[in-house]
């Protein structure tokens, strides 16, 4: 035995690690419980739950990640992509299609988190400031199921237009922030010889796509029915605070600054 925690040499110890931090951090096959746990909680718990309750385990992730096993991390984060873009599908309430997209999120960075625990730090950094920006906007518009986000546009237009480029940064596409860390990792895993595993997270990608299209089609092209015509509602509840402009300008705009990014990194 030994109290180095970076350098374990025991497999069953690795093995155990590994399963519990995979628990905490609720990657599949240990995923059950946090979909769940989001939707029993308040937006501003969930938000919690999704970002500063997985620092501790990601710390422990990046601490050990050069003795865990590499055919295990790469099989459970695949399984996570796969299950959490096809079981957020069907979903109509907000806080579980966010539970699903953390655990495909965490999938990405645990797939990289042995060749490069930096680049895998950047993902979970850059993921926690975008789900906070989403969760902050929809505690803004107190919107917590697919059918009241369609009412969100006449009360708060200029707030859903920045909560779809959210989302849309979220689904990792370009010239947004989030496609900064679904490029640099499908590029690390190439340099890995790794390029089926690279391909298969790509394609599975694409069903996270869907639900957050779901969601963007909801708060901004989707208006409820009305059988009168009607002006729409200027006059918001209560203005947006400088936290979630700031956040939300982050998420939609960090990639130009990737070549800075990359050299603190």
């Amino acid at each position: 035995g030994q109290w180095d925690i970076t350098q374990l040499t025991c497999p069953t110890s690795c093995l155990i690690l590994t399963t519990a931090i995979a628990m905490k951090l609720g990657l599949v096959p240990f995923h059950f419980w946090f979909p769940e746990v989001i939707q029993g909680t308040s937006l501003i718990t969930g938000l919690l739950l999704s970002t500063a309750m997985k620092l501790p385990p990601m710390t422990l992730f990046f601490m050990t990640s050069q003795s865990l096993n590499p055919t295990l991390l790469t099989t459970m984060a695949i399984l996570s992509a796969a299950l959490a873009g096809w079981m957020g599908l069907n979903q109509t309430q907000i806080r579980k299609i966010l539970a699903f997209s953390s655990i495909s999120h965490l999938g990405w960075m645990t797939i990289i988190i042995n060749y490069s625990p930096k680049l895998a730090l950047l993902n979970f950094y850059l993921y926690v400031l975008m789900t906070t920006a989403v969760f902050l906007t929809l505690n803004s518009i107190n919107t917590l199921k697919l059918s009241t986000l369609m009412t969100a546009w006449t009360k708060t237009p200029a707030l859903s237009a920045a909560l779809m480029l959210t989302l849309l940064s979220l689904a990792g596409l370009p010239p947004l922030t989030g496609f900064l860390p679904k490029w640099l990792i499908i590029q690390e895993l190439t340099k890995q010889e790794m390029a089926p595993a690279a391909t298969i997270m790509a394609l599975l990608s694409l069903l996270s796509l869907f639900f957050y299209l779901r969601l963007t089609y909801c708060a901004t092209i989707t208006l409820p029915p009305h059988t009168t015509n009607h002006m729409k509602q200027w006059h918001t509840n209560k203005p947006t605070s400088m936290l979630t402009a700031i956040l939300i300008t982050m998420s939609i705009t960090l990639l130009p600054a990737s070549p800075m990014i990359l050299t603190i990194v």
